[in-house]
C-alpha cells in the first residue's frame, strides 16, 4: 500500500490548524511546550548523527517557540513567576544558541530537562473558566 506523502502532510495541517482553532489558551502554551520538546529531541538526534542543517533547522524552531512563549507572558498579572519566567526562556534561547555552536548535545538536554519542569508546572496550574 502506497502512501500519499504529501496527502498525509495536508490531513496533518488541517488537523493541527483545527486544534489550534478549539484550543483553550492553556492548551495553546501547552502545545508550544510540546513543540518545543519535540523540536529540541530532532535536534539531539541531528546532532548524533552529525546532521548539521537539520541540527540548525530545529534548533532555530526551539529558539523561535522559546521567544514565542516568552512573548506570552504576562507580566502585569504574573508578576514575579512572569519575571522569572521571562528569565528562564532568555537562559534558554542563550543555552541553545551555544549549543548550535559547540554541537552539544548536553546543552540541548540541560534545556529539555528545564522546559519539562515548565511543563510540569504549566499542566499543574488550575486556569478558571
Amino acid at each position: 500500500m502506497s502512501i500519499n506523502l504529501n496527502a498525509m502532510k495536508q490531513y496533518q495541517s488541517v488537523d493541527l490548524r483545527s486544534a489550534v482553532e478549539t484550543a483553550s489558551p492553556k492548551e495553546l502554551i501547552s502545545m508550544l511546550v510540546d513543540g518545543a520538546l519535540t523540536a529540541m529531541a530532532k535536534a539531539k538526534g541531528a546532532i548524533e548523527r552529525k546532521n548539521i542543517s537539520m541540527r540548525t533547522e530545529q534548533l532555530n524552531k526551539a529558539n523561535d517557540i522559546i521567544l514565542g512563549l516568552k512573548d506570552f507572558l504576562d507580566h502585569e498579572q504574573g508578576g514575579e513567576i512572569a519575571a522569572n519566567l521571562d528569565a528562564l526562556y532568555d537562559y534558554m534561547v542563550r543555552t541553545l544558541m551555544q549549543a548550535n555552536r559547540s554541537n552539544d548535545e548536553a546543552k540541548v538536554q540541560e534545556v529539555m530537562n528545564l522546559m519539562l519542569q515548565v511543563k510540569s508546572g504549566w499542566n499543574a496550574m488550575e486556569v478558571p473558566a
